[in-house]
């Protein structure tokens, strides 16, 4: 059933002539007679009876007209509860990766709670590929994710994508190694091609930066030990189980030492993305635009973050 013609019903309920309700939308008597015989039929209920030169509404035609209104003013309920204008609520799904959550969402989630008490943020902790996914299969409405300079991710036509920071990354060694003085990311990547390598459990990204960089430095880094945790990783290397990808800034273990990697310099890039077509949503805006305004006001020269 059209909604407009439901709202003729009404009117025709208000106003008891089929003439009243085409001077009142601007139609009509005709038009009017018209849609109501269609509504009649999807319904399969007479809505209108012959009263002298006028109609009036059958027992069914009254009690639709009840129904109705109910369903008009959900209508537009709806509608001003989605306008792009109106207060940000209901509850907006989010998927991303720890840091994003952790330093940036999660501050935002405190102060939305005073701002706008009627928005509900759900919060799910997921790596890139897997938050895309959901992303995908709307199992969430914006998903926090990262890749790097030298991993780029592909771009999917079916989403927009904001930018939020970038951090660089340095490569974690034994603290007890020696290092060469001035070397760029393939030398000192060279230097360490007898190591095995440690990278990241639940995403390629940075595994791709260590075998581009040791394309680069001539050799293929033998890649042994998977860790989602950063602090994990900085554990393998302590126990001398290998060498890892680590954000720059981050405090070390005192049996690691972080190497800059310059010469190609390593970016991590983080981002918000949601699917075109929902980006007029109220809670979908002003989430994003914060998380975007707080990377702005966090500079990645201060404070490094790890995923």
């Amino acid at each position: 059933m059209e909604t407009r013609r439901l709202h003729l019903l009404v009117e025709l309920s208000r106003l008891g002539s089929m003439r009243a309700v085409a001077d009142t939308v601007g139609t009509t008597t005709s038009t009017v007679s018209q849609q109501l015989a269609v509504l009649a039929r999807e319904v399969g209920a007479a809505l209108t009876e012959p009263d002298g030169r006028r109609v009036r509404l059958t027992p069914a035609g009254r009690r639709l007209a009840e129904h109705a209104a109910v369903i008009l003013a959900a209508v537009e309920t709806a509608r001003s509860d989605l306008a792009p204008d109106t207060e940000p609520n209901g509850t907006l799904r989010v998927a991303g990766f720890a840091t994003a959550i952790r330093l940036y969402l999660l501050p935002l989630v405190t102060s939305l709670a005073a701002s706008h008490p009627r928005l509900h943020v759900l919060v799910r902790e997921h790596e890139p590929a897997e938050a895309l996914a959901l992303l995908a299969a709307d199992g969430t409405d914006l998903a926090l994710t990262y890749d790097y300079n030298l991993a780029p991710t592909i771009t999917d036509p079916a989403v927009h994508t904001t930018a939020l920071w970038t951090a660089p990354w340095g490569l974690g060694v034994p603290a007890c190694a020696d290092v060469p003085d001035a070397a760029d990311s393939p030398g000192l990547f060279a230097h360490f091609r007898t190591q095995d390598w440690i990278v990241n459990s639940r995403n390629t990204a940075d595994e791709t930066v260590v075998r581009t960089l040791g394309s680069m430095a001539g050799f293929t880094p033998r890649i042994t030990h998977q860790a989602d945790s950063l602090e994990l990783v900085q554990g393998m290397i302590t126990a001398g189980l290998g060498v890892g990808l680590l954000p720059i800034g981050t405090p070390t273990f005192p049996g690691v030492r972080l190497m800059p990697l310059i010469g190609p310099q390593v970016l991590l890039r983080a981002y918000a993305v949601a699917r075109r077509g929902r980006l007029a949503w109220p809670p979908l805006t002003l989430v994003t635009g914060l998380l975007a305004s707080r990377s702005a006001t966090t500079s990645p020269n201060g404070p490094h973050l790890p995923p």
